[in-house]
């Protein structure tokens, strides 16, 4: 049942929430999950709404070319998710689209449950064109985008009404894609006051209500669409005709919608706020750096460390600073154990065995351009000269391109190929099908964590958080979070410097030299010479960034800056 007392409503195109609830396809979503059990943790009145994926975003298969292949997922929502006994209509292209929801309970460490709610439109009755539409994540084309889009922000309205959640007080949208959510609250007002067209008091009531996370300055992150399309869609819906708030450069621009009606607007880094505003320079744009959950993205080993050490640490990830009193032998024992179970899981999953003594390297997340995967094999001969000179090398991907990014999926092929030819002492592994559980082992069991964005595109990045968890240390450009986490040789170490704008080329080739620098100097002669002050960065790791990039700390934030009621 509703708590009278719900007063935040979190809208997310995708929620992770478990490795085998296909609700999500990568960082934003896993973001998304994050968010709700820290909301749980902290007693935070919230409910939270997305979409059902039945067929998931995609099951990834690399094939004996290194070509990555989709294949839809295959799951029973019953098996993780109580069906909701009420159903919502919401009209699209001048059809009814039944919508039934499914509900999950997050519940915080002290017992408080957050509900989050899937639409789901696989309903008997609907439209043949209408019932795929909560099939995949992110499929299809434009029409199917913006229909899914008004499922979520008008049907997640409607289903919070329908469930008797009245007294929300904030909406909070993570990322654009729920910005229709603010059609429905006009439409609801007008209804409400009997008003036939959207005034300045509408807007500045509306407004109010609405919070907006924008998370990426790439452009295929801010959707777009024709009007044309929009009218087709929504039809003639008395907001529309305010074109001042959602229309920018000739189309319907939900960011614009987005920035247009929102109280508070915030970036997901402090660098990425500053970019944020140089790209919509009319608006006030703040930051709160992203965060992990602490208790779900620290392994076992290390859960058991910090309850014989740091009793507390899960109701109050602020226990973490006090890391650094932990003994350093311990540290590292937990970190072979961690490390162990990457390996038997990789033995398990691939069939290749991993020396548990050989330095290696992590580096996971969507596999697209701009995010560089390939950059250390730049200078495939220098980095086998560093192998020669240094010790041995383990690389360990995983990561998923969207089935339409071909050059993503090029990426990947690089890679594998390339491991095919490379021997024992420079050996890489790429990870099919990389999901949640894959990446707790990832992120815990390597022994650097490696991430070379071009910049500014990385709007905060949290994979190297989850590895501070661990006490894995950062090998990071200075972009998105790691701008804020990097204190040089101890909590981890720089690739590049601030300096932005660069020719892509030429900013490419730099870095990589710096990524061979800092592997060569630094980072590979203090894992294999100076292993006590290896141990003393991973420590530093833990208390420094561990304690502070969490979302109990991003969750208080919220609270303060834009939730406060």
């Amino acid at each position: 049942m509703p708590s009278k007392d719900t007063a935040v409503a979190y809208f997310s195109m995708e929620i992770g929430l478990e490795p085998k609830l296909p609700t999500y396809s990568g960082g934003l979503g896993v973001l998304a999950g994050d968010t709700i059990r820290a909301a749980a943790d902290l007693k935070v009145p919230m409910a939270a709404v997305s979409l059902l994926y039945r067929k998931g975003y995609f099951y990834q298969k690399i094939d004996t070319s290194g070509w990555q292949e989709e294949e839809p997922m295959q799951w029973s929502p019953a098996d993780f998710l109580k069906k909701v006994d009420v159903s919502i209509v919401v009209v699209a292209e001048g059809r009814d689209i039944k919508l039934t929801a499914w509900r999950y309970d997050v519940k915080g460490v002290t017992g408080f449950e957050v509900p989050v709610f899937f639409l789901d439109a696989d309903v008997e009755g609907n439209h043949a064109d209408d019932r795929p539409l909560t099939d995949y994540l992110y499929g299809g084309d434009a029409d199917m985008r913006i229909r899914q889009e008004v499922l979520l922000g008008i049907g997640g309205i409607k289903l919070l009404r329908a469930l008797g959640y009245g007294g929300i007080k904030r909406f909070h949208m993570n990322e654009g894609h729920a910005a229709f959510l603010i059609l429905e609250l006009f439409e609801e007002r007008m209804r409400a006051l009997n008003k036939q067209a959207v005034d300045d008091e509408d807007i500045r009531e509306v407004k109010k209500q609405c919070v907006f996370t924008t998370h990426t300055p790439v452009p295929a992150g801010h959707d777009r669409f024709p009007l044309d399309l929009v009218h087709r869609v929504l039809g003639k819906a008395k907001p529309l005709e305010r074109q001042d708030l959602f229309c920018c450069d000739g189309v319907l621009n939900m960011t614009h919608l987005a920035l247009n009606v929102s109280h508070y607007v915030n970036g997901v880094a402090k660098k990425h706020g500053e970019v944020s505003k140089q790209m919509f320079p009319h608006y006030v744009i703040d930051s709160i750096t992203n965060g992990v959950h602490a208790a779900s993205w620290t392994s076992q080993p290390f859960q058991q460390l910090y309850d014989e050490y740091l009793p507390g640490w899960r109701e109050d990830n602020f226990h973490l600073r006090y890391a650094l009193n932990i003994p350093r032998g311990d540290i590292w024992d937990t970190h072979k154990k961690a490390k162990q179970q990457l390996f038997d899981k990789i033995r398990e999953k691939t069939g290749n065995v991993l020396d548990p003594e050989v330095f290696t390297i992590g580096f996971a997340r969507r596999a697209t351009a701009y995010k560089r995967a390939d950059l250390i094999f730049d200078d495939i001969e220098r980095l086998k000269s560093i192998v020669t000179k240094i010790g041995p090398l383990q690389i360990i991907y995983g990561g998923k391109a969207h089935p339409k990014d071909e050059p993503g999926k090029k990426i990947i092929q690089r890679i594998c190929q390339l491991a095919a030819q490379l021997n024992e002492k420079l050996k890489v592994i790429y990870l099919f099908n990389y999901d949640m559980e894959l990446g707790l082992l990832l992120t815990s069991g390597v022994d650097i964590w490696l991430n070379n964005p071009e910049p500014p595109l990385e709007a905060s990045g949290t994979s190297g958080m989850k590895a501070a968890l661990n006490g894995v240390p950062s090998l990071s450009v200075l972009d998105g979070w790691w701008i804020e986490g990097c204190i040089e040789g101890l909590t981890g170490w720089s690739i590049g410097d601030f300096e932005h704008g660069e020719d892509q080329g030429v900013r490419r080739r730099k870095d990589a030299e710096s990524l061979y620098e800092k592997l060569e100097k630094s980072v590979m002669p203090t894992y294999y010479t100076k292993q006590q002050r290896f141990i003393t960065i991973m420590a530093h790791a833990m208390a420094l960034n561990g304690s502070f990039f969490n979302t109990h700390r991003m969750m208080q934030e919220y609270i303060a800056k834009a939730y406060f009621f």
